[in-house]
């Protein structure tokens, strides 16, 4: 939570704050299950982030917090669309930040005429496990590029099996990339990186908890800058 702190505080002195922060799961290091028993724990750490941002006098009055859960977050099941945080746990972060937004993942954020589309979830590893046959290197040998190109084609977010990724079926429709969206976030504990295939701006800001890197989006110019602390 330091290190988010320095990002806080770094925004906190721009002379035009950022519109919106996205933060992304997981938001514990110990997955969510049937054996996680530090609820109050948990909410009084979310009730401290919320005292951290409330602190920022400039991003509490003029940015938005948006909050998307992670593959081991706290819900009802690990199938997708994976719903918002639980109320109990995000109520004391509530009290301090009234104007976070709690959204399910995946979730679409329209952003004036552009749409942008944030998925959390270990997409590169899971879609490569489940590869029968290795993509091919004669345009590109990037991993992230072929998950771009592969996403991009089927129209969808997680082209896997039920038995690999459940699927909630009466919402399927919220992993469909119909219509195109603008821009693609794909938050992955894998590698950052960035890559722009027919038109679609796609990032992974990287894992912030392990390696301290996130993104920052421009979408006046549609750039993405790749940052991180230094260690």
């Amino acid at each position: 939570m330091e290190k988010l702190g320095v990002v806080l505080d770094g925004y906190e002195s721009v002379e035009v704050v950022p519109s919106l922060f996205v933060l992304m799961g997981n938001f514990c290091s110990r997955p969510c299950n049937l054996a996680f028993n530090s609820f109050e724990e948990l909410r009084l750490q979310f009730g401290k982030l919320g005292e951290m941002i409330a602190s920022r006098t400039r991003l509490k009055e003029h940015s938005r917090f948006l909050f998307i859960p992670g593959p081991d977050d706290a819900g009802p099941s690990k199938a997708l669309p994976r719903c918002a945080l639980p109320k109990y746990l995000i109520e004391e972060l509530q009290k301090h930040i009234p104007n976070a937004i709690f959204v399910s993942n995946p979730c679409r954020v329209k952003f004036y005429t552009q749409e942008i589309v944030f998925f959390r979830q270990d997409l590169l590893y899971r879609m490569r496990r489940s590869c029968l046959i290795p993509p091919t290197t004669e345009e590109t040998s990037d991993p992230f590029e072929h998950l771009v190109a592969t996403i991009t084609h089927q129209s969808h977010l997680c082209p896997l099996p039920l038995t690999v990724q459940p699927i909630i079926w009466n919402y399927d429709h919220c992993l469909r990339l119909y219509p195109t969206p603008d821009m693609i976030v794909l938050a992955d504990k894998s590698e950052q990186k960035a890559f722009k295939y027919t038109g679609i701006t796609c990032f992974n800001p990287g894992s912030f908890a392990n390696d301290s890197t996130f993104a920052a989006y421009r979408p006046c110019t549609k750039e993405v800058e790749l940052s991180a602390l230094e260690s």
